[in-house]
């Protein structure tokens, strides 16, 4: 059930990017309620994040992993806790 979530989820974030173009692109992204992720991603398959626009309906972020984008919401607990270990991690390598 877990599995066949998250693939449901990536395929409507595949559809979802096909309609608007590429994730990088200089066009407003934004994640739909139904593009939302709830599980864990382990930090070391994260390439990369970055937050929506405020101007979407839905505060999220874009978690880039190997096969893709996927919307998180930046409040859930396992994505706050990665963010502080991010920050730690950079403030003791200055």
């Amino acid at each position: 059930m877990k599995i066949s979530l998250a693939l449901l989820v990536l395929l409507l974030a595949a559809a979802w990017a096909g309609r608007q173009g590429s994730f990088r692109s200089s066009r407003v992204t934004c994640c739909s309620k139904e593009m939302f992720s709830r599980q864990k991603i382990p930090a070391i398959k994260i390439q990369r994040y970055e937050y929506t626009s405020p101007s979407c309906t839905h505060r999220a972020v874009l978690v880039t992993v190997a096969k893709g984008p996927i919307c998180v919401d930046p409040e859930e607990r396992w994505f706050q806790q990665y963010l502080r270990k991010q920050k730690k991690a950079k403030s003791t390598s200055q």
